[in-house]
């Protein structure tokens, strides 16, 4: 089993992102990876010291750098930026990009509040969280969020298509935005949340499209076209604008 990752930023080299370092007993090989714009994760042997690795990080810090630098400027150009929490930060959530608000609150348990206009995390300042911690608890709250927002249109596509799934499940996949299986369990990813409600409403009506017919027929999509007219424009959606989905609060 691997140890916890340990987290630290990484001032040694005064860089703009968040170290992660993993000791793995299944490594063979110091490795560097590249997660997001804003972290990186150092992996080594548990027979490499840390000085080792560090010092085999800071060799390839040239690398490093530029990399960052170009998951920066593709965000740019997708007009996506980091999670900030000094007041200036913004969440892309149901298609829209809303301010990011830390409120101070006496409540020992932070709370996220999705409103028509901002998005707030209320939380205790005694709490002391780090901005890593922050980015957990929205993680949690969107999922949860997620959860709530594909049962719904399970439950009410499902009706009129007079169908069931017979389980939902909501994750953070790379490769697809929703899938069903044999058995009819929906899997969604909990990224939807952060696309026009449409968007999401075509992905759930796809899936449950899937459990009449198991295949993309042209039966298949005459039914999405009569549960859902006008789909084409989700689905060229989803083409066009998906990648910038997986620029927020990536997967690490």
């Amino acid at each position: 089993m691997s140890e916890a990752p340990a987290t630290s930023q990484f001032e040694l080299f005064q860089e703009d992102y968040r170290l992660v370092e993993r000791r793995s007993p299944r490594s063979r090989h110091i490795k560097v990876e590249i997660r997001s714009s804003t972290e990186v994760r150092l992996v080594y042997p548990r027979w490499v010291s840390r000085a080792q690795a560090l010092a085999f990080l800071q060799e390839r810090q040239g690398w490093v750098r530029e990399k960052l630098a170009e998951l920066r400027d593709q965000q740019a150009s997708r007009g996506v930026t980091a999670l900030c929490w000094d007041g200036q930060g913004e969440l892309l959530f149901q298609g829209r990009r809303l301010p990011l608000r830390l409120v101070p609150a006496s409540g020992l348990r932070p709370q996220v509040r999705f409103g028509p206009d901002d998005v707030c995390l209320f939380a205790a300042p005694q709490l002391g969280l780090q901005p890593r911690h922050l980015e957990l608890i929205l993680r949690r709250a969107l999922l949860q969020r997620a959860r709530q927002e594909a049962r719904h249109l399970l439950d009410q596509e499902g009706a009129r298509l007079g169908v069931q799934a017979s389980g939902l499940r909501v994750n953070d996949t790379r490769t697809q935005w929703g899938s069903c299986n044999p058995g009819g369990l929906i899997c969604l990813s909990w990224r939807l949340l952060l696309a026009p409600p449409e968007v999401f409403r075509y992905v759930a009506v796809h899936e449950l499209c899937h459990l009449v017919h198991r295949n993309h027929s042209p039966r298949f999509w005459a039914l999405v076209e009569r549960q859902m007219p006008g789909y084409d424009a989700q689905r060229e959606w989803l083409k066009e604008q998906g990648g910038m989905l997986q620029d927020w609060l990536p997967k690490s």
